[in-house]
């Protein structure tokens, strides 16, 4: 096979508590994992050596990206050399708590798998998937899940959204490592975890008790941000939550019409906006 192209999906995190801080650094957290239909595209072609292009010509500027990392990653396990030619079409806004870097990983890790013909344990492949980003497993296989200790171990959950899910992107970058860095572990008052093995899941129970740990942080920071979740509220959403970091905020509506016109006073402040219909 000599040329495969993939989408490489976002997707957003429904609740987000970060319970304490391990010995490596890291967080040991809760959240659940929705996929989402926004996209990005890549196209891997065989090559006789390695070029990586995309329509964002910020990423163009960098020597390294998740991306590159990733075909590097199997290049060392294997010993050998992928010689491809990537092209990446960005959709998914960068730093905006989507996972879009953490979903290229994992698709070129899939893809290449695929193109090469290479052998490899789906245990091992995990372990390469962490060792880009604790979200990057996730993407392996993208199914509403719930996940914990840095967001590598999964079980995968029966919920399905019934509503208008709109997606919003000020374009304000929210560091990881920054957001992490100043936020207080506290354990929730109810797990997430309760929801594992439920024969079905209504987001109306599963925002009971949903929160995310970092609004508090985010908000006093980027005032902006907390805006976009008072209006989603204001113009009738059911719930309304910033995801992973930020500085991206979702919402949900049972009505259509008011989730495209709250849309709409977002596209007129030129924010990314998305919407995804109930499935």
């Amino acid at each position: 096979m000599n040329e495969i192209i993939v989408k490489s999906h976002a997707k957003i995190n429904i609740g987000l508590n970060i319970i304490n801080k391990r010995d490596d650094g890291f967080h040991n957290l809760e959240t659940i994992f929705y996929p989402i239909n926004l996209f990005d595209e890549i196209c891997f072609t065989k090559s006789d050596k390695f070029s990586f292009n995309s329509n964002d010509e910020n990423l163009n500027k960098e020597k390294t990206n998740l991306i590159i990392k990733a075909k590097e990653s199997l290049q060392k396990h294997f010993g050998i050399q992928l010689p491809v030619k990537v092209l990446l079409n960005k959709q998914i806004p960068i730093g905006a708590g989507l996972g879009g870097g953490s979903s290229n990983a994992a698709s070129t890790l899939i893809t290449l798998i695929k193109m090469f013909d290479l052998n490899i344990e789906a245990k091992k492949l995990s372990q390469l998937a962490l060792q880009l980003g604790s979200d990057v497993p996730y993407f392996l296989n993208p199914v509403p899940s719930f996940a914990e200790s840095r967001g590598e171990l999964l079980s995968s959950i029966n919920l399905k959204l019934n509503k208008y899910l709109l997606i919003v992107n000020p374009g304000i970058h929210v560091a990881t490592k920054w957001a992490f860095g100043l936020i207080k572990p506290i354990q929730p008052r109810e797990s997430l975890k309760s929801f594992i093995g439920k024969n079905k899941i209504s987001i109306d129970e599963l925002m009971k008790i949903a929160s995310n740990d970092f609004e508090k942080i985010v908000f006093e920071h980027f005032p902006e941000i907390k805006e976009i979740k008072e209006k989603m509220l204001h113009f009738g959403a059911n719930y309304s939550m910033m995801t992973g970091t930020g500085s991206t905020v979702w919402a949900m509506f049972d009505d259509e019409e008011a989730a495209y016109q709250t849309e709409l006073y977002f596209k007129c402040k030129n924010y990314f906006t998305f919407i995804q219909e109930p499935t």
